[in-house]
């Protein structure tokens, strides 16, 4: 059966309709799933084997039968365990169908069809009785469902339901427990992801500050975490102000609680400052003992251990309601309070001579609600996006280019999703600032422009002389930057609404940014490469038909696409010199006919081609760009620094050569299609 799918096409900024088989959905899924990078997290696989094995043989000696439970079992991995390790029955549930099905497969391959039997429902519609799912409760309960939050896929419902339902009292669990630690930091780059800092102009009649409205600057924000790679964080880039401290553990072989609930702990900061931001990890004890331990703890709390780099658990940045001045051996209490399935926190200070009798009254009133926007800008904005606007160098260059351009008669037509460049062209002498918009509106009324910057709340082809007051547009801007966009090219959205206005354009317009062109690097990866790596065997089970399915899904359509990644948190080194390979001409309109280019790569260094890093580069003025990738080279080792505000397009290559003796230099050739009726860019690598 095909189904007809309506997308807006983030590029041209269509509405299309595509015909997508049944299966589309599936394969998405499969395609851009972490199965790969859990298979490959030996730290993970190594100790729930040795966590299952120690329960199976503590149940056996009490002379019971191991029954397993096993809640999203994946491929299938943890339910073979448990059976090789001597469990008598294991039930192995998964609601995701191809992957269900997937698992009978390997359970069969692997000779664990009498032990394994596979259901593929919801946990939650299990049934337990002589006709039902289950025969009797299992006594064993084996999950793999957590996230980076631990909680954020559903793991406390899904326990409290299991205990009530599908295991016996006093049932072994691996995990036996999980426990959150926090750590309270001052950190401006991480600040700079959750508020906006204003914005100095030098204009012609002196220094004019852009200041945030006090509704963004009170705003809490919005709940959701900030999850990323904590171990590619420099630790020149925050301030530890207290001591890592357990906020709260689950314990998962007793009934377990999902109703909301908060959690306190008290703190001493250990250095003044300016409390932010919280950090926070887990770790998961596998057995009751504690002696087998999987942490996601960052560098700086264990240096001596080896880290294990992995990718379906990272560590969390929460941001505090509103920076709070502290100081060091002052008494602070950090709440932590949680939904089903998700965590948010609030800093106290203790009152003047608050005892043990106060400290539990105080305790009773710390219920923090759950932070809603009131600003609109977290909805609109990511965080990268802030951090991106709160860039001083970045700002300087369009403010650098706009100094250039700008008149005092100029009539300016800013197109980008909310941007300062309106403001901005404004403070530097423009008469008059027209804004295609749908936010940001708070921000001129605070700055006293609402007269001065007028919005127009419709498309690019739907702009009338009318919303112009009849004046033709004698400069247009743009950063590009739209909500939209996920892969770097999707912002050319500003080139399709530049020919979409282009009869509003005086004859003599200026378009900035002018141009815009791709680039492209051959890149090894420190360890982003094992999200497409084949797994094979995992912990001596062949799971070679989970290899197979990610490679038709991904060969259904995701193969020949480039997929986003912010490479700040994914170390690579160049093999190969970047190089500019296709130029978009923002002063003349989106052309009719495709914009191709083929070409060579010549490996400059040893390593292995795990792919290509392609990124866009803004031409604002004659000498001055702005790079959405590479930032930094060095030429020695071949070590990057990639633009943190923005994702990269990563094309992973379906094979990979090393190339080791550079007197006989490997050339990668490519060809790369650029399409102005979809606005897609098709490419091909050839090793």
């Amino acid at each position: 059966m095909k189904t007809f799918c309506g997308r807006a096409n983030p590029t041209t900024g269509s509405m299309e309709w595509l015909e997508e088989g049944e299966d589309y959905d599936y394969h998405q899924e499969i395609a851009r799933s972490r199965y790969a990078d859990m298979l490959h997290d030996k730290d993970r696989n190594v100790k729930y084997y040795q966590g299952i094995r120690a329960a199976v043989s503590r149940v056996k000696e009490r002379g019971e039968k191991a029954i397993v439970l096993d809640i999203g079992t994946g491929t299938g991995l943890l339910s073979m365990m448990a059976a090789s390790a001597g469990a008598d029955f294991c039930y192995a549930i998964e609601v995701f169908k191809p992957m269900a099905n997937a698992a009978v497969k390997i359970v069969e391959k692997n000779g664990f069809s009498d032990k394994i039997k596979v259901i593929n429902k919801h946990s939650t519609e299990v049934t337990v009785g002589p006709d039902g799912d289950m025969q009797c409760r299992a006594n064993i309960l084996v999950t793999e469902l957590f996230d980076t939050e631990l909680i954020g896929e559903g793991a406390l419902p899904t326990y409290e339901h299991a205990h009530k339902y599908l295991v016996q009292e006093g049932c072994e669990a691996v995990p036996h427990r999980a426990t959150v630690y926090v750590q309270l930091v001052e950190s401006k780059r991480m600040w700079s992801w959750k508020k906006l800092f204003p914005v100095h102009v030098e204009a012609e009649d002196g220094e004019k500050i852009l200041v945030p409205p006090s509704e963004m600057e009170n705003c809490p924000g919005v709940p959701s975490v900030c999850d990323i790679q904590l171990n590619q964080m420099p630790s020149s880039d925050f301030t530890a102000l207290s001591d890592v401290v357990t906020m709260f553990s689950v314990d998962f072989s007793k009934p377990v609680q999902s109703a909301s609930t908060c959690y306190r702990v008290q703190l001493e900061p250990v250095k003044s400052g300016k409390a932010q931001i919280v950090l926070s990890w887990w770790d998961i004890d596998m057995d009751p003992s504690g002696m087998i331990n999987c942490t996601m703890a960052p560098y700086w709390v264990k240096p001596t251990s080896a880290l294990q780099w992995r990718d379906h658990w990272m560590q969390c940045v929460y941001f505090l309601p509103n920076e709070e001045p502290v100081l060091q051996g002052e008494k602070l209490y950090l709440t932590a309070c949680r939904d089903q399935y998700s965590v948010w926190y609030n800093l106290q200070k203790a009152r003047e001579g608050e005892d043990k009798a106060d400290e539990e009254e105080h305790k009773a009133d710390v219920r923090v609600e759950s932070p809603v926007c009131r600003c609109r800008a977290h909805l609109l904005w990511n965080r990268p996006r802030f951090g991106e606007l709160n860039d001083q160098n970045r700002t300087r260059q369009y403010i650098k280019a706009l100094r250039k351009v700008l008149k005092t008669d100029s009539v300016c037509l800013c197109i980008s999703d909310g941007s300062l460049l309106p403001v901005l062209a404004h403070y530097l002498g423009a008469k008059q600032v027209q804004y295609f918009i749908l936010f940001f509106r708070t921000l001129h009324f605070t700055n006293n422009l609402e007269d001065k910057i007028k919005i127009i709340e419709a498309r690019p082809e739907l702009l009338k002389p009318s919303h112009l007051e009849d004046k033709k547009i004698s400069i247009l801007v743009g950063e590009p930057f739209f909500t939209t966009s996920l892969l770097p090219w999707h912002n050319l959205y500003f080139w399709y609404a530049r020919t979409a206005v282009s009869t509003h354009l005086a004859s003599n317009v200026t378009v900035l940014p002018q141009s815009a062109s791709l680039h492209m690097m051959i890149v090894e990866f420190q360890d982003l490469w094992r999200i497409r790596s084949p797994c094979g065997i995992c912990e001596g089970f062949d799971v070679q038909t989970m290899d197979d399915m990610i490679k038709d899904s991904l060969n259904f359509r995701e193969s020949k696409e480039a997929e986003p990644h912010p490479l700040w948190e994914y170390p690579c080194k160049s093999l190969s010199d970047p190089q500019g390979v296709l130029t978009f001409d923002f002063t003349k309109t989106v052309p009719q006919h495709c914009l191709s280019t083929e070409g060579s790569v010549t490996l400059l260094r040893k390593g292995k081609s795990h792919g290509a890093v392609l990124w866009m580069e803004y031409h604002l003025a004659a000498d001055i760009s702005v790079s959405t990738g590479l930032m930094q080279m060095s030429n020695e080792k071949g070590n990057c620094e990639w633009n943190p505000h923005c994702k990269q397009a990563v094309y992973f290559f379906s094979s990979v050569i090393e190339s080791e003796i550079l007197s006989d230099p490997t050339a990668v050739t490519y060809a790369i299609n650029f399409d102005p009726k979809t606005g897609e860019i098709a490419m091909d690598f050839k090793l």
